[in-house]
């Protein structure tokens, strides 16, 4: 299926000359004066080579036929990241360059949605926010406006986060997955 490269996403497939390549980033640019411009850096799906590339933004792509589904995270070994289809319990194994820096905000039982081309998984996408528990965190300083500042917490998952003055170690938070950026005090 063609689609014009302004509509290509993380995590899409594209089909150029018969190698398939999964976006791991794509930017459109608008500049001043000249043609508009959609940036993108995508890894090789068979050896796993990391290739950039510019269209046009109007120019027509090949977007690769995969089957997109929600699965289950269940737990990671020396074999992979293990997932499993709610439905039928079928399980698969994704490799660990394929799942990438979104390990560490995998939790047990977390659904993902998994991008799967003949029978192999070529592509994760996470959900947008993850709630985690803050480790470690610098005590509040008197006199700071919540509105203004931030400061530096770990959170359970080993991820650094800036956080209200407010937050105290043993507090859940929400977090960004895109950019580990606060979102909210969790719910729960």
């Amino acid at each position: 299926m063609k689609v014009i490269a302004s509509q290509l996403r993380k995590g899409n497939v594209v089909d150029m000359d018969g190698v398939l390549y999964v976006i791991l980033k794509a930017e459109n640019f608008h500049p001043g004066k000249g043609t508009p411009v959609t940036q993108v850096d995508m890894r090789r799906i068979d050896n796993g080579t990391k290739v950039s590339e510019r269209w046009k933004t109007t120019e027509g792509v090949m977007r690769a036929h995969v089957e997109d589904s929600v699965f289950n995270f269940l737990y990671a070994d020396g074999e992979g990241y293990h997932f499993m289809e709610p439905q039928s319990y079928e399980q698969i194994t994704v490799t660990e360059d394929v799942v990438g820096d979104s390990k560490v905000w995998l939790q047990d039982g977390m659904s993902v949605h998994l991008s799967v081309h003949n029978g192999v998984a070529i592509a994760i996408e996470l959900p947008q926010k993850v709630t985690v528990e803050i480790m470690e965190t610098e005590p509040v300083v008197k006199g700071q406006t919540a509105s203004s500042s931030y400061k530096p917490a770990m959170a359970d998952n080993g991820v650094r986060v800036m956080v209200p003055p407010h937050i105290g170690v043993g507090t859940r938070v929400v977090v960004n997955t895109e950019d580990s950026t606060y979102v909210e005090r969790a719910k729960d």
